[in-house]
């Protein structure tokens, strides 16, 4: 006799298989996406500027960090299932990730006020190796053109191109007569200013010199006290922290990984030098410069306690400094301005380098009142 087995048990088994469609497939990957983002942004939060290895990871555009939650829910909300958890997970990510993103919340601020009559235009550039090349006189003429008070420049130094017989000072004296110039190493201050006080910052625990003369290997912070009159000081710190990884080396090249963490081991004492000095100024304080440094980066926390980002006088919502005249794309803010409470910052905002810099220029009004 023939026993026919019932028919049912057999579409239950198929049920199962049959909901793994697609559909099924997508809200797993939007799901999976979020949650990987999400301990991404965690992770991130926890190893950078701990971990020198992370250092690698730091180079992502800040912008990343709110635009990725956002096309997550936007690309999950045609999905019902998925929807909901992943707008939960990309909210998450986006609070925790948002002071990373470089957006400037501060930007209809206004900073503070008109300028004064005395108020003082500050120049801030990474010049990108000098006047090297054949633009000798459209450097000069820039900096005549920026009509500022104070000129932090750095990266006085010639990669390609053998140094001038005319240093640097000479030219600068002839182009800006009654100044006063400081020069150590690849920093150059230019002050209207008397300076009263000259200051390299020691960085005692840094490694042995591998390349450059050895005031362009020690030397990254030059603090230069001006005398402003009627008793006030502003003590300026011209900055130019190393790179923190090189860009012609790709992650699969083994010098890639040997460079960033040599770049760690010549940063740290860097931060901690700067942080160290203004700690016990009690002068007015204005620090800038080229500090290879983004928003998404935990070393911003190592900057000097007590100062305020200059952002705040700034109309872009996200400022970005590099890369202006390069194969990069412009995505990054890796030049910065501080100042402490009792400096006033009127207007702030990043200028044309011109084709001479792959960095944008810094351009400051203060006053000290």
């Amino acid at each position: 006799m023939t026993v026919i087995a019932p028919e049912a048990p057999v579409r239950e088994l198929t049920r199962p298989a049959a909901r793994r469609g697609w559909r099924w497939w997508l809200y797993s990957a939007l799901v999976a996406a979020g949650a990987a983002w999400l301990a991404f942004v965690v992770a991130h939060l926890v190893l950078s500027g701990q971990w020198w290895l992370w250092l690698a990871v730091d180079a992502i555009p800040p912008m990343f960090f709110l635009v990725v939650p956002v096309v997550l829910a936007v690309g999950a909300f045609p999905c019902r299932r998925s929807r909901g958890p992943v707008a939960l997970l990309a909210a998450a990510a986006l609070l925790l990730a948002a002071p990373l993103s470089g957006i400037n919340v501060h930007r209809f601020g206004g900073g503070d006020g008109p300028a004064p009559a005395d108020a003082i235009r500050v120049f801030s550039w990474n010049t990108g190796y000098w006047d090297e090349g054949e633009d000798t006189e459209a450097f000069y003429r820039m900096l005549r053109e920026a009509d500022a008070d104070v000129y932090l420049l750095q990266e006085y130094w010639y990669e390609k191109t053998p140094e001038p017989l005319d240093p640097a000072a000479t030219r600068l004296r002839a182009e800006f007569p009654g100044f006063h110039i400081a020069i150590v190493g690849e920093l150059i201050t230019v002050s209207r200013f008397p300076i009263l006080r000259q200051l390299p910052l020691d960085a005692p625990d840094l490694p042995p010199p591998t390349a450059g003369s050895t005031d362009h290997w020690l030397y990254k912070s030059l603090r230069t006290d001006l005398d402003l009159g009627r008793g006030r000081v502003l003590s300026t710190y011209n900055v130019h922290l190393p790179v923190q990884l090189s860009p012609e080396d790709g992650p699969l090249d083994g010098d890639f990984y040997r460079v960033v963490k040599d770049q760690h081991g010549q940063r740290e004492p860097q931060f901690r030098a700067l942080a160290r000095d203004v700690a016990v100024n009690d002068n007015l304080v204005l620090l800038a410069g080229d500090l290879n440094t983004s928003p998404a980066m935990g070393d911003v926390r190592k900057l000097p306690d007590g100062l305020r980002d200059a952002a705040y006088a700034m109309n872009s919502i996200y400022p970005r400094s590099w890369a202006e005249s390069s194969n990069w794309p412009r995505w990054w803010r890796l030049d910065w301005a501080f100042v402490s409470p009792d400096v006033r910052v009127h207007s702030y905002e990043f200028d044309s380098a011109r084709g001479l810099s792959d960095h944008r220029p810094q351009q400051l009004v203060i006053s000290t009142g």
